[in-house]
C-alpha cells in the first residue's frame, strides 16, 4: 500500500498546532503560577519547563504548516518512476510541478477553491490514475474537452487535422521525432516497425475531462488505454526538471536541470 503522505503531513499538521494553541491557550498560565509556588521544574531562566510533547510541537508545528502549504499550494516535487514520457522525462528525473497553475485545491480532498487556469494542449501535466484516483501519473495534454482524437498508423489527428511531426534522427529500434502540438514544440519516440492495434481508435473528449498521452509513443500506458481524466483528478503542472538521481547506487546528477517542453 502507499502511503499517503499528503494525509499524514496534514495530521501532523494539525495535531502539533492543537497541542501548541492548548497550551499557550490553557496550560502556560497555570503552569507559570505552579513554578510560583516551587512545585514545578524550571529552568536556568526561572521560566516553567515546558512538557516534552509541547516543546517538540512548538518545534516542528511552523515548520510542518511551512511545508503543507509550500507543497499543497505552491510546489510540489515528483519523481519519474517510468520511461513513458521518454525523451521528455527520463527515469530518474526528479520534477517540479506548479500547484496553482490549475488553480488551488484543497490538500487529501483536492477540492478546488480558487479557479486560476485551465490546462493547454501540450502542457506536461500530472493527476491521478482515474482507475484508482490515488496513483500519480504524468502525460502530455493531447485533447481539450469537445475535442475530437484519432490515432493512426502512429498519426495523430485533432479536430480531424493530422498534428504535424519532423523527423529528426533513427535511434533503433526508435525514431526520433518533434511534434508540433498546438503552441508547443517537443520531441517523441515511435518505435520503428512496430505496431499495436489495440493503441488506434477515435475518441470525443467530454467536458471537464483531458486526452493524456505519452511522448513515448509506443510505450505509454495512457488515455488510450484507460480512457480521459476527470478535472478533479489533476495535480499540477510539470515545469522543471531540478534533479536527475536514477538509483541510489548511482551519485545525482545536474546535468539535466532545466524547464520541461
Amino acid at each position: 500500500m502507499d502511503i499517503n503522505f499528503p494525509l499524514i503531513l496534514v495530521l501532523l499538521t494539525l495535531a502539533t498546532g492543537l497541542i501548541w494553541l492548548g497550551d499557550r491557550l490553557f496550560l502556560r498560565a497555570r503552569r507559570a503560577q505552579l513554578a510560583d509556588a516551587g512545585e514545578v521544574i524550571v529552568d536556568e531562566d526561572g521560566q516553567p519547563r515546558e512538557p516534552y510533547l509541547v516543546d517538540l510541537s512548538r518545534s516542528f508545528f511552523p515548520v510542518l504548516l511551512v511545508v503543507l502549504v509550500l507543497r499543497s499550494f505552491l510546489i510540489e516535487p515528483f519523481q519519474i518512476p517510468s520511461g513513458s514520457m521518454l525523451p521528455t522525462l527520463e527515469v530518474g528525473d526528479f520534477i517540479l510541478v506548479n500547484k496553482f497553475a490549475y488553480g488551488l485545491r484543497l490538500p487529501v480532498l483536492g477540492t478546488k477553491i480558487l479557479d486560476i487556469g485551465e490546462p493547454q494542449r501540450g502542457d506536461v501535466m500530472v493527476f491521478k490514475y482515474p482507475k484508482d484516483g490515488e496513483t500519480n501519473y504524468i502525460k502530455r495534454v493531447i485533447g481539450l474537452p469537445g475535442d475530437h482524437i484519432r490515432y493512426r498508423d502512429k498519426t495523430l489527428y485533432i479536430n480531424d487535422k493530422k498534428v504535424a511531426t519532423d523527423f529528426v534522427a533513427d535511434l533503433p529500434p526508435r525514431e526520433l521525432r518533434l511534434e508540433h502540438l498546438g503552441d508547443v514544440d517537443h520531441e517523441i519516440y515511435r518505435m520503428m516497425g512496430y505496431r499495436n492495434d489495440a493503441s488506434e481508435g477515435e475518441w470525443v473528449i467530454p467536458a471537464g475531462q483531458y486526452f493524456m498521452m505519452g511522448d513515448n509513443r509506443d510505450n505509454s500506458n495512457d488515455s488510450r488505454f484507460w480512457g480521459t481524466v476527470p478535472e478533479k483528478l489533476i495535480v499540477g503542472k510539470a515545469f522543471a526538471i531540478w534533479m536527475h538521481w536514477k538509483s541510489v547506487t548511482s551519485l545525482p546528477s545536474f546535468d539535466r536541470v532545466g524547464s520541461i517542453q
